[in-house]
């Protein structure tokens, strides 16, 4: 700490900042003060000075300070303006005036960009139009998400024209951003409030945006110019490059990664290679690296070639996007240039930590970008750690053992915050990183760089540098995919606990050191030929004599003097340095590997409990039920039902899906490696159209479904995936039960095919009343789930068990009510036979349907049912124990 200051000073900081964060009141005071005794604690013990001491105090009060200051002022102006509670403010439509303030960006029918309002006008209730009777405020300085939905493609064209800088008037309805509404799911709000802003416009067509271009010049004209060469480079590369190689050639030079396929995305991120579609530090190295070259060349002084290319390191990270990990790379790169430029250069830890502190102070909330934590711990890790794993591959080639070393401390580090944001992580990451990254970085990058230099001066040359670099692109699209054709090797991990990860981190330290040491004791000498040996070793009596005859071999050397000759290739046992570096090894390998068996194996402990989550997927049906042995059940998928066949031009890049985009995250987020079963109780879209990610996501080893086909292509395409996965399919019948562990029981009550239950699945236009229907025993508690069935299928059962005699169910814990509360099911009859404690209803929030139905709630109350809505109150847990349930939900 004494030797880089600055860099002590920085992790105060940033703790200081966390502190912030993450606790509030009492909380936060408590964190603090165990914060503060830390350096007091340090320089008692001597290890700081006190004057060191008080600066990493001051560092932690003044940053947790300073985020609490920044939490202040991070409010919306608006419901004081105009003078409504947040909640009156949801769905208003206002008139809003103000500048555009980011790049104006197009996907499908759909314009995005930010405005930083100066005044605002809220409309009376049912007006759609600037009222003359209504009251201007002003609002200077809140930043609203605007979203303008086209109407015509014609309206295109008149998008385009739009620049930041641009003064606009925009109509629309003011919203909310959506918070998480599942236990672990992304939260929208929370991510908009980092970018300081709190309420979304959506406003419907080119008609609601009236614009008027930049007349004098701001700074803001800086960015505009800036936009506008991103996107002339943009164009460029479209025209030099086919798809998907435009998108893909866009994201690798110039950072524009909106275009990048969505496949080649999943497929380079299951691999860990999405670093290098980001512009990071590698891109800025080699910008650096060519730019000093070429000025080098040009015979120019070193100090003149220094300061050309720090004045041209912030043209490149603007060109570049400004992401955080860029605009780190570039600090780090501008500050070790004027070091070198002033004959100053210091260490790069001091280096990182500048360019944090900078960052940071500068905005404080880019300590929660995923970018940023990832960019700086990534490169403090190989700052680190990589000296420590070094003698580990000195037996190998230089190169080899660098690029290795490398390597693998940039996956070792990068790992605790991969599978926390991604829960995912591919034990074919290491060759993969080791084998593209070169290959991209030194061949693919300044090719299509090349090209683009080349694109106006040369056209032939810039196409031909094009194609080659697509052949290259091939190779490496066709090496992803076949390695990721390796689906053992990807590996599903839940989130991990900050503990955790601090663990981790430690044991991987304390593992690289001892081994560092152990390594360094093992290759050092004892003593060199011409060192003077200690007497005692020379008079030892025929040290190696007795195993070796000299009789008839009168050319050896005499027994003193092979005595001696030995002794100089003769190793001592192991020191007390040495066998304290072994031991260390040991405890740290086998802590890690402790720790690393218990974060991949979270959710294995279920300490005789079970659990059935009603997750919250929107308009349609979805849960998931893990059993007290650790069986993992998910019954339906829930899906994006999509009317009719969208015009082309609407189509976006990466539709909102909600299995890809909502289901399998929050799968793998809670670490289930594979789905013991998937049951689809029918047909429908808003059931089974998620199941698409699923089971191209998760392992899946049987899918029970009504028996029936459904006359749709994405029904077909899931059944179709299903088979080529290995996935053993089953027709549900009544009468059917299925057992995973001892605790656990489903027994199948709907549907009835036929006495012999021998029926060929056959084409079925009316999925709802096939539902499948079942009764969950489990831990002596009853649940019953019953997809989408009808009233006729409700009679049918009970008429069934009235038939066998049975004049009145079982009490059942909780009900799945029926096709979401609509009122085609849970009639009266039903839940008197039944008599369910609670009711699940999963809706989406204000949906088209108008469910669930007023009728069916009234029914529910009757019958003293205690109601759960997914609309109302995000997803719903229920914790299953003999002693009885616990009831969570993810809203208020």
């Amino acid at each position: 700490m004494n030797r880089r200051p600055l860099l002590s000073f920085t992790v105060c900081w940033v703790a200081g900042s966390a502190a912030g964060c993450l606790f509030s009141g009492r909380s936060l005071l408590f964190c603090l003060t165990g914060l503060l005794l830390l350096p007091v604690v340090w320089a008692v013990s001597g290890r700081i000075r006190w004057r060191m001491a008080g600066v990493l105090v001051t560092a932690l009060i003044v940053a947790s300070l300073y985020w609490e200051y920044s939490e202040v002022r991070n409010v919306s102006l608006l419901p004081e303006v105009l003078g409504q509670p947040v909640s009156e403010l949801n769905e208003a439509y206002i008139t809003a005036a103000g500048v555009i303030a980011s790049p104006v960006e197009r996907d499908g029918d759909r314009v995005d960009f930010v405005a930083k309002l100066s005044s605002v006008r809220l409309h009376q209730q049912g007006e759609q139009s600037a009222a003359a009777g209504a009251v201007e405020r002003e609002a200077e300085g809140e930043r609203v998400t605007v979203q303008i939905k086209l109407q015509e493609e014609s309206e295109i064209a008149v998008a385009a024209q739009w620049q930041r800088g641009d003064r606009v008037v925009i109509e629309g309805e003011l919203i909310q951003p959506q918070t998480a509404r599942n236990f672990g799911g992304f939260d929208y709000r929370a991510y908009l409030l980092t970018q300081k802003i709190h309420w979304l416009l959506k406003g419907t067509g080119t008609a609601s945006v009236k614009v008027n271009p930049q007349v004098s010049w701001e700074p803001s004209r800086i960015l505009r110019w800036n936009d506008k060469a991103r996107s002339v480079l943009g164009a460029e590369m479209s025209r030099l490059f086919q798809e998907p190689h435009a998108g893909y050639m866009k994201g690798l030079v110039i950072g524009i990664q909106k275009e990048l396929d969505p496949e080649t995305f999943r497929q380079f991120s299951q691999l860990g290679l999405t670093h290098i579609l980001a512009i990071s530090g590698m891109h800025v190295a080699v910008y650096v690296g060519v730019i000093l070259v070429l000025l080098r060349r040009c015979r120019l002084t070193r100090e003149t070639a220094l300061t050309v290319t720090l004045l041209l390191v912030p043209v490149y990270v603007l060109l570049s996007g400004a992401g955080p990990s860029v605009i780190r790379a570039g600090i780090m790169s501008m500050i070790a240039l004027l070091a070198a430029r002033l004959g100053m250069l210091k260490d790069g830890l001091n280096i990182l930590a500048s360019s944090a502190l900078m960052m940071l102070v500068w905005n404080p909330y880019l300590l929660l970008s995923v970018s940023f934590q990832l960019s700086f711990l990534v490169t403090a890790g190989l700052m680190v750690y990589t000296p420590l794993a070094a003698p580990l591959f000195k037996q190998l080639p230089g190169w080899l053992g660098s690029s290795l070393s490398v390597t693998i401390i940039a996956q070792l580090v990068s790992f605790p915050l991969t599978i926390y944001y991604f829960n995912q992580f591919s034990l074919l990451s290491v060759a993969a990183n080791l084998l593209l990254v070169p290959f991209i970085t030194f061949l693919v990058l300044p090719l299509g760089t090349l090209a683009l230099l080349l694109g106006r001066a040369w056209n032939a040359a810039a196409l031909l540098t094009a194609q080659l670099a697509e052949i290259l692109n091939n190779i490496t699209f066709v090496a992803v995919e076949w390695v990721n054709g390796f689906t053992a090797g990807v590996l599903i991990w839940a989130s991990p606990s900050f503990l955790w990860i601090c663990l981790y981190y430690g044991l991987l330290y304390g593992l690289l050191h001892a081994l560092k040491r152990r390594t360094e004791a093992m290759l050092v000498p004892q003593f060199m030929d011409d060192e003077t040996r200690p007497l005692a070793e020379l008079e030892r009596p025929e040290p190696l004599g007795n195993h070796i005859n000299t009789t008839n071999q009168p050319d050896l050397p005499s027994t003193a003097n092979s005595g001696r000759a030995a002794l100089a290739f003769q190793a001592y046992p192991p020191t007390g340095a040495t066998r304290w570096s072994n031991s260390a090894a040991i405890l740290c390998a086998v802590g890690l590997t402790i720790l690393l068996y218990k974060g991949y194996n979270a959710e294995a402990i279920r300490d005789g409990f079970g659990s059935i989550s009603y997750l919250d997927i929107g308009q349609g049906d979805s849960s998931l039920i893990t059993t007290p042995g650790g069986a993992h059940i998910l019954v339906d998928g829930g899906g994006t039902v999509s009317f009719g066949k969208r015009e082309a031009w609407r189509i976006r890049r990466s539709p909102f899906e909600v299995g890809a985009k909502t289901l399998l995250p929050l799968l793998k987020q809670r670490g289930i490696h594979r789905l013991d079963a998937v049951i689809l109780t029918h047909g429908d879209q808003d059931h089974a159209g998620g199941l698409q990610a699923v089971l191209e996501g998760l392992p899946v080893s049987a899918l029970l479904f009504n028996g029936t086909l459904a006359d749709t292509e994405p029904y077909t395409k899931l059944m179709t995936t299903a088979l080529e996965a290995g996935v053993r399919l089953y027709p549900v019948q009544q009468g059917m039960t299925l057992e995973p562990d001892d605790a656990t029981r489903l027994n199948f009550l709907w549907p009835d095919q036929g006495a012999d239950g021998q029926t060929l699945p056959e084409e079925v236009e009316d999925q709802n009343h096939e539902s499948v229907v079942f009764r969950l025993e489990m831990n002596g508690r009853s649940f019953l789930f019953t997809g989408d069935m009808d009233q006729a299928a409700e009679e049918a059962i009970l008429h069934s068990a009235s038939q066998s005699g049975i004049k009145q169910g079982r009490p059942i814990d909780a009900l799945k009510v029926a096709h979401h509360g609509s009122k085609t099911a849970t009639s009266a009859d039903w839940l008197a036979f039944w008599n369910p404690g609670a009711a699940v209803i999963s809706a989406g929030v204000n949906n088209l349907y108008g469910h669930p139905n007023g009728g069916v709630l009234d029914r529910l109350a009757d019958a003293n049912t205690e109601i759960y809505r997914t609309d109302q109150q995000g997803e719903i847990q229920l914790r299953v124990g003999k002693e009885g349930i616990n009831v969570r939900h993810k809203l208020n």
